[in-house]
């Protein structure tokens, strides 16, 4: 009975203060509302967020062509201006042009030792120093030292090399040296299985191998697999000593800084690409079947970097920091950007990233503490991950903290969509959210899949950025659209880049028409100078997804949008994704999965339907620490993280929670999964259940859990 009365009085407290601090808010937008009218001018931010951002060059009752409004920015006239067609001529200008400026930064590993946890488990942690930096005139003449060095190796012109790395400069500094050479480089995933990589391998038919400390160790069982290889060259571990003996006869195994040594005494001159030239066969992780190489030349890669000079605004004191993989065309492109502007990029892994990552010692700062980046690109799964961290750190205040959080969360997204800004807020309570990636991000681009729009709103105001969501794929260099930075909406990825058109054309099947109303519907097709030349020895694959009109070249995506008034383009489904239930509705996997995510207690989702059932079902990754906290409530905290997934208590729970999280989604009921099976393992790109860009691959999860598949059916 007190203790109901003390709950009581509690909220009756909370409710008194908040309702006091709602009315001295009040008082000061009334103080402040015309001193902000004046020096913010919110009208003009809301007319340059509803500009049209694109118009119809093309018109008919089974498509509509859009291109964009704005013209060509500083950037891109200085790249015509200079004739920069290949990537070659981009390192060669900026080296001229920001000589001694910092290009690639790498931070120090100082030493690896023994932490010991609360729990007396012992992890190996890193003890960091600081960034050393490359200037732009080192990085290149590295580069063009790599790529005679390879010559001087027996590398010929316009012969295939594997990067096979993790994200760090010398990825970079490799691919520049294959460049000078007019060599293509081949770019395989890290977190590619070893049958993927043998494949990537063996199809192009390379005979070295640029690879790194950690990866050379796979290559004991790969060489098997891969009879032409005779060179690998690893770039070296800062720490350990690489062990370069147990390798096939035969095969020379080299470090990377020999090689850059060999090519300093090299007479080898550089051998300039042309703009068709190959400059990346670019291997997609392909959430359906083997991986597939797409052919992407220099004038390809130019295209997507003038589209995005023109969109995204980049400034002389920007830093990025560089941590998604580079054999991801988005990061690859996005990195290049950055050279051709002049912006230096610091590396750093998810394991190093802020002060909290797994491998950061107790006491020692994080990537993103140390190097202050003001630019950053990111998945969808990373911001989810964030987002999901600032709720929890919410939730786990007091009553009167999270009411506090709530109100001034509410309160600043009412005035950012009125077109004001909140400084006061931001100073006293959101700016100690932003510290977590270095207190200075001012722009994140997400892209490779995407982002829903709760975790949108909720990255952008609780981080006091700008997120721009981008739309793109390998086979059209990750150029297609980007969002305005200016655009005050969620949930749409921006219009046409000025390098490209965007056409809706009719897919009757799933009833997507270009003449739907309120907006046109239909498959998103892509064409311009951004769109790959093909599929690497798949002339099949290749006429299906690609065709020539009028002197363009066009791919088919296969993912289902509609453009609205603005010209704004909106992923709303994909082809692939799309299910047709017993009783005749459509689900769109991908949708349902993307609003579930948000859910506090999933970490991973993979829909399922059957044709011949009425109901979806679903196979759930599970948040740890949620989970944790509702076996409390349900009386099982003794139980460990694998019984916690096999209770059918915990299974009903979560059903429960996931019904209520569609409901205020909005989804329909027939969408909803009816029954759920709880994952014991977190989905990994290592386990070849996600790509390396974290998209499903539906076909390798189904195989996996068939049999839970079945008893769901059969429940």
């Amino acid at each position: 009975m007190f203790i109901e009365d003390d709950a009581q009085m509690d909220s009756f407290w909370v409710q008194s203060a908040i309702g006091a601090i709602k009315a001295i808010a009040f008082v000061y937008d009334i103080i402040t509302l015309p001193v902000y009218l004046v020096l913010q001018k919110p009208w003009k931010r809301r007319q340059d967020s509803r500009r049209v951002k694109a118009k119809i060059v093309r018109n008919d009752d089974n498509e509509l062509t859009y291109r964009t409004t704005d013209p060509p920015r500083d950037v891109h006239v200085k790249m015509l201006q200079e004739n920069i067609d290949t990537l070659e001529k981009v390192f060669n200008y900026v080296a001229k042009t920001y000589t001694s400026k910092r290009c690639l930064g790498t931070r120090q590993i100082l030493s690896e030792e023994d932490e010991v946890q609360q729990n007396g488990r012992v992890f190996k942690k890193y003890n960091l120093g600081d960034y050393k930096w490359k200037t732009f005139t080192e990085a290149e003449r590295t580069a063009a030292n790599f790529g005679r060095g390879l010559r001087e190796l027996g590398q010929k012109p316009r012969e295939n090399i594997v990067i096979f790395a993790e994200t760090r400069a010398e990825w970079m500094i490799a691919a520049h040296g294959c460049f000078k050479q007019a060599m293509p480089i081949v770019t395989v995933y890290a977190t590619l299985g070893d049958d993927g990589v043998a494949h990537c391998i063996t199809e192009t038919e390379v005979t070295t191998v640029i690879t790194s400390h950690d990866l050379l160790p796979k290559f004991k069982t790969l060489l098997d697999k891969c009879p032409l290889v005779k060179t690998i060259i690893y770039i070296e571990d800062q720490l350990q000593k690489t062990e370069t003996t147990g390798f096939k006869e035969g095969v020379k195994i080299l470090p990377f800084n020999q090689v850059v040594k060999t090519g300093q005494d090299s007479k080898f001159e550089h051998v300039p690409p042309k703009g068709d030239d190959i400059a990346i066969i670019m291997y997609t992780s392909g959430s359906t079947g083997t991986p597939k190489g797409v052919l992407l030349s220099h004038k390809n890669c130019i295209a997507t970097m003038k589209g995005f000079v023109d969109m995204v605004p980049i400034y002389p004191d920007d830093v990025l920091i560089g941590f998604l993989p580079l054999a991801h065309v988005f990061e690859l492109v996005a990195e290049s950007v950055c050279l051709m502007t002049g912006v230096p990029i610091g590396y750093s892994t998810p394991l190093t990233l802020i002060d909290t990552s797994s491998k950061i010692k107790r006491g020692c700062k994080g990537d993103a503490t140390v190097l202050k980046p003001t630019c950053m690109t990111s998945v969808p799964l990373i911001l989810d991950r964030i987002s999901k961290g600032i709720n929890d750190k919410v939730n786990s205040g007091s009553a009167f903290k999270k009411s506090l959080f709530k109100f001034l969360y509410q309160y600043k997204v009412k005035w950012v969509q009125r077109g004001y800004k909140t400084p006061l807020i931001d100073k006293l309570v959101f700016k100690k959210v932003a510290k977590l990636m270095g207190g200075k991000v001012r722009i994140i681009m997400s892209g490779g899949a995407p982002l829903s729009a709760d975790t949108h709103e909720q990255i952008k105001t609780c981080l006091c950025l700008e997120l721009i969501q981008g739309y793109g794929l390998t086979e059209t260099t990750s150029g297609a659209t980007v969002m305005d930075y200016r655009d005050m909406t969620y949930g749409r990825t921006g219009g046409p880049l000025t390098v490209c058109d965007i056409r809706l054309v009719n897919w009757e099947e799933g009833n997507y028409r270009v003449t739907n109303k309120p907006y046109p519907q239909g498959e998103v097709l892509i064409g311009g100078e951004c769109v790959s030349q093909g599929y690497y020895k798949l002339p099949g694959k290749t006429n299906e997804d690609f065709f020539e009109e009028d002197g363009q070249r066009w791919f088919k995506t296969g993912d289902i949008g509609e453009i609205h008034a603005d010209g704004v383009l909106k992923i709303i489904d994909r082809k692939k994704d799309l299910v047709k239930l017993q009783a005749g509705e459509y689900v769109s996997l991908g949708k349902v999965e993307s609003e579930l995510k948000t859910c506090g207690i999933i970490e991973n989702i993979c829909v399922y339907g059957d044709p011949t059932k009425q109901y979806t079902v679903a196979l759930v990754v599970p948040n740890q620490n949620h989970l944790e906290e509702l076996a409390q409530k349900h009386g099982l905290g003794d139980k460990t993280f694998e019984e916690l997934c096999s209770s059918p208590i915990i299974e009903k729970a979560i059903l429960k929670e996931i019904a209520e999280h569609a409901r205020k989604c909005k989804l329909q009921k027939y969408e909803v999964p009816a029954a759920i099976t709880l994952c014991k393992e977190v989905w990994s790109p290592d386990m070849g259940l996600v790509t390396a860009a974290f998209k499903l691959k539906r076909k390798d999860i189904q195989d996996r859990y068939q049999h839970d598949i079945n008893r769901m059916y059969a429940s």
